[in-house]
């Protein structure tokens, strides 16, 4: 890949990881504790668990991220969609917190001759290219769950992370400076 157009790719997925937490912690911000491990049905999971779920997959992709297969043999992934007694709300987001952090060390750092690297997620070869887009899709499927639960425990009282209903045309208007 050409130096210039690897190196934008890595400010875009970068640019993309920093949106989607962002987003995420925005909508997250918006519930209590209760509604934090609210499971709308059995087969559903809560706020709480798909914290615990990207954490444990953050910590597991990207812990020597160049160099071991990013599905670590200490994680076990079924137990990220069980609730623990130990796992509050505070112990959650530090895991979250921490798994953003090893996150940004691993791709921060990356340089664009790094993007056909092979890196293996469960023995899959996968260059760095293809290893981050996979990263960024699941991420973006579970940060729209986040949203999506977060805008229903909150009802009314849900504070739009978008253009709010009603003014696209406003917005439009703005973001191309017509008057």
């Amino acid at each position: 890949m050409e130096q210039a157009a690897g190196a934008q790719y890595l400010e875009n997925a970068l640019r993309e990881f920093r949106a989607l937490r962002t987003l995420a912690d925005k909508a997250l911000a918006q519930v209590n504790d209760e509604q934090f491990f609210v499971q709308p049905d059995p087969e559903s999971n809560s706020l709480a668990v798909i914290v615990k779920h990207m954490a444990g997959n953050m910590r597991s992709r990207w812990t020597d991220f160049l160099n071991s297969d990013g599905e670590k043999p200490d994680r076990h992934r079924d137990r990220e969609f069980e609730i623990a007694p130990e796992d509050s709300r505070g112990a959650l987001a530090a895991a979250w917190e921490a798994g953003w952090q090893l996150m940004f060390a691993a791709v921060e750092p990356l340089a664009p001759e790094d993007l056909a690297r092979t890196v293996r997620i469960r023995g899959r070869p996968l260059s760095v290219m293809a290893a981050l887009n996979r990263q960024l899709t699941h991420y973006a499927y579970h940060v729209g769950q986040i949203v999506f639960l977060a805008k229903h425990l909150c009802g009314s009282g849900w504070q739009t992370l978008s253009v709010p209903r009603g003014q696209s045309e406003q917005f439009n208007q703005t973001m191309s400076g017509r008057p």
